[in-house]
């Protein structure tokens, strides 16, 4: 689909603040990806959610409509302010699979919510960056989830510019 701008779901736990570094981290993922263009998708809570979509809306590449958050509940309200586009879901967790509707993935720690978006993407065979900080994002970087594919959750991106690297060339390599 050509003119069709390529989305980049940010994925990691809810419970990370403004103080954290990994809170910093996905709000210069979020910038970095619109800086080259990406939309990004998030489940529109808080946490990495959150980081990711203020750092994309504060590129200077930034449009209108280039966060989007898919978040769990059916109220809109629900959604963090830094959302363009909120998709009220109803799923509760079960929205986790509309991440393997992205290009690309980028974790950033997470729990179990992120293993599972982490697994729905493998078995889609969208390209993931795995962040090396605490959580599964850095229990997987360098593993490959079981052989339904080849290829491995990314290798310790040890930076926001790495994962994003690693993104980029993946799609470019036609991998999505």
């Amino acid at each position: 689909m050509s003119g069709r701008r390529r989305m980049v779901s940010v994925i990691g736990p809810s419970d990370v603040g403004p103080d954290d570094h990994r809170y910093g981290i996905a709000y210069l993922i979020g910038k970095l990806l619109v800086d080259n263009g990406f939309r990004v998708m998030t489940g529109g809570l808080s946490g990495i959610m959150e980081a990711a979509l203020k750092g994309a809306r504060e590129s200077a590449s930034y449009r209108e409509g280039d966060t989007i958050g898919v978040i769990p509940s059916l109220d809109p309200d629900d959604a963090n302010p830094y959302c363009d586009i909120v998709i009220p879901t109803g799923l509760g967790i079960g929205r986790n699979l509309i991440v393997s509707s992205a290009d690309g993935i980028i974790a950033v720690g997470g729990g179990s919510g992120t293993l599972s978006e982490i697994a729905l993407s493998w078995q889609k065979g969208r390209p993931i960056a795995a962040l090396d900080v605490p959580g599964w994002s850095g229990e997987l970087a360098d593993r490959a989830l079981d052989d339904r594919r080849n290829g491995y959750v990314m290798g310790r991106a040890s930076s926001p510019e790495e994962a994003v690297a690693h993104i980029m060339s993946h799609l470019d390599e036609g991998q999505c």
